[in-house]
């Protein structure tokens, strides 16, 4: 049997793409997403027509969902070989004006969703002593632009899970590894997020801070509608990570169109210096 492949968040956007292209290379896919009988009828309906992929309802923030999801999978198939945590909220708006609550609810969304779904795949993974994981991080999981803190915090927590935990799984016969993609033209743009909710916090901030707001978003806006990243590159990189040899695939993995290479620039020099840095406590 084709490697059965669970990917999360598959409604739209990265997700969607990427169930297509698997079920195109005769993989086993499992496409997860939340209300598959109310407002993802249309995308379950779409993707369950695919040759052999099957749609799962699957809430990343229940943990009953999960669970229930992650176990029918399991006891239909036997195993899960691949697990792609792709689902996530952006989050825009102010530092101050996001309660702490508020910003729970990111990290739950973002970051606690992404250990539920580990935490259930993982034993069938360690009992085959084989299995992959791919975390759908960011760019800001490296570098922290403003007016989104909560969401850069959340890939920046995903970055010091999944480097963590590759030395812990390996052993096991598993890799964990990320990829990092720049901004692409996906859904999550039109979608509302989880926006800041103190009110009134933006407004003392003055003119000044929402000009400068105003400006990062038109210079962004516009470097995408000029470079037009193709998403389809995200999909192409997992499928690639997927057939690369086991002990070969790169701990991160940035993919920023639009950054004229200063992603892989970037990548390259946290390497050497991270592993100076581990050498001398003898990691």
């Amino acid at each position: 049997m084709k490697k059965v492949i669970v990917i999360t968040g598959s409604s739209t956007g990265f997700g969607a793409l990427m169930a297509r292209t698997f079920s195109r290379e005769g993989y086993t896919v499992i496409a997860t997403m939340r209300e598959v009988n109310g407002k993802n009828a249309g995308a379950a309906k779409e993707l369950g027509s695919l040759p052999n992929t099957e749609v799962v309802e699957l809430d990343v923030t229940s943990d009953t969902s999960v669970k229930s999801a992650i176990s029918q999978v399991l006891e239909k198939y036997q195993q899960i070989d691949v697990l792609i945590n792709n689902a996530a909220v952006f989050s825009g708006g102010l530092l101050e004006a996001f309660s702490v609550e508020q910003v729970k609810r990111v990290f739950d969304a973002n970051v606690f969703s992404v250990l539920r779904v580990n935490n259930e795949v993982l034993p069938a993974m360690r009992a085959a002593k084989d299995g992959l994981i791919i975390t759908i991080s960011s760019s800001v999981g490296r570098v922290s632009p403003p007016f989104q803190a909560p969401y850069n915090a959340t890939k920046f927590a995903i970055e010091g899970f999944v480097e963590a935990s590759y030395a812990e799984l390996i052993g096991q016969g598993i890799e964990t590894v990320l990829i990092e993609p720049g901004a692409f033209l996906t859904e999550i743009w039109g979608k509302s997020g989880i926006g800041a909710d103190r009110q009134g916090i933006a407004e003392a901030y003055g003119e000044a801070t929402a000009d400068l707001q105003k400006h990062i978003e038109s210079v962004f806006g516009k470097v995408l509608q000029e470079k037009k990243p193709n998403p389809q590159l995200i999909a192409d990189t997992t499928l690639r990570l997927v057939k690369m040899e086991k002990g070969k695939r790169p701990l991160r993995t940035p993919i920023d169109p639009s950054a004229n290479g200063a992603d892989v620039a970037y990548n390259e020099a946290t390497i050497n210096a991270a592993a100076h840095w581990k050498n001398q406590y003898g990691l």
